[in-house]
């Protein structure tokens, strides 16, 4: 009896044993290719539990993540054949699981070597064809969309795809750094004076012909001014005419007594004139006779 329960869980540990190598988990951070003998059958795995032929199948995973690769600085030849050291770092991540198994051995290692490989030889090729100074301040955006567009076709071929790349620091050699930050600076005193003259020219523009402007508007009101005082004088003077024929004396006599207010009885003043002068006459007699 103990014999043949010894037996049964003898089976039963084979049948565990044979039921957990059928079986594989691929989680969702992974990708999986599957064997039969070596050769590659499928790699198209969903995250999950799947299913293989023990001793006949094995699976391989890789990760499915964004992966960094980050390595020491590089030195580059500009266009003036003089060095600058570069520090970059990468993001990449698997894109073709059976390419990459097929490039690479599956190695992370070597993936990450033949990536640096290329993206050292693209920047080689782009700072190669710019200068120091289109290299720390002028061009740098250019430079990595370029260097960019060249190292994902060439990193595509190794089922990689390269999610971005970010230099983290430009250096110069103590022996230039001077002289590029010295033509740095007259480029920027250069376009400060620049823009210094197109706002002086600007400037000269807009005040004369802000004085233009003026002289019209004076010209335009004193014109209009003139024009006014003189339909006021000629509606006053028709005002005036039209009075004195209603009633002859009454106007001299309002008149006289505008006069009389305006240059009799004030502070200080002296009225030089005859006695018997017409201009006394409304002060003789009030119907001025």
């Amino acid at each position: 009896m103990q014999t043949r329960l010894y037996g049964l869980l003898a089976v039963l540990g084979a049948l565990f044993l044979v039921l957990s190598m059928s079986v594989f988990v691929v989680h969702e951070r992974e990708q999986a290719i599957k064997f039969r003998f070596g050769e590659i059958i499928r790699a198209d795995f969903e995250p999950g539990l799947h299913f293989k032929v023990p001793f006949v199948n094995n699976v391989i995973k890789f990760s499915d993540q964004i992966l960094t690769l980050d390595n020491r600085p590089e030195r580059y030849l500009t266009s003036e054949r003089k060095f600058v050291l570069v520090d970059f770092f990468v993001k990449w991540r698997i894109s073709d699981v059976t390419g990459f198994y097929i490039s690479t051995a599956g190695d992370e290692l070597m993936a990450s070597q033949r990536l640096f490989a290329i993206i050292t030889d693209s920047l080689r090729k782009e700072f190669a064809k710019r200068t120091i100074q289109e290299v720390v301040a002028g061009e740098r955006g250019e430079l990595m969309d370029e260097m960019m567009a060249r190292a994902r076709s060439v990193a595509a071929e190794l089922g990689i795809i390269i999610v971005d790349i970010r230099v983290k620091r430009i250096d110069l050699p103590d022996e230039v750094s001077g002289s590029v930050f010295e033509r740095m600076r007259q480029e920027r005193v250069r376009i400060a004076k620049q823009f210094r003259a197109e706002g002086a020219e600007m400037s000269v523009k807009i005040r004369a012909e802000a004085d233009r402007l003026r002289t019209v508007m004076l010209a335009e009101a004193y014109r209009d001014a003139q024009r006014i005082r003189g339909e006021g004088d000629g509606s006053a003077a028709a005002i005036y005419a039209e009075a004195y024929k209603k009633d002859e004396d009454f106007y001299s006599f309002y008149r006289s007594l505008q006069a009389y207010r305006q240059s009799v009885g004030t502070d200080q003043d002296l009225l030089v004139i005859k006695p018997d002068s017409d201009f006394f006459r409304f002060l003789k007699s009030a119907d001025g006779k």
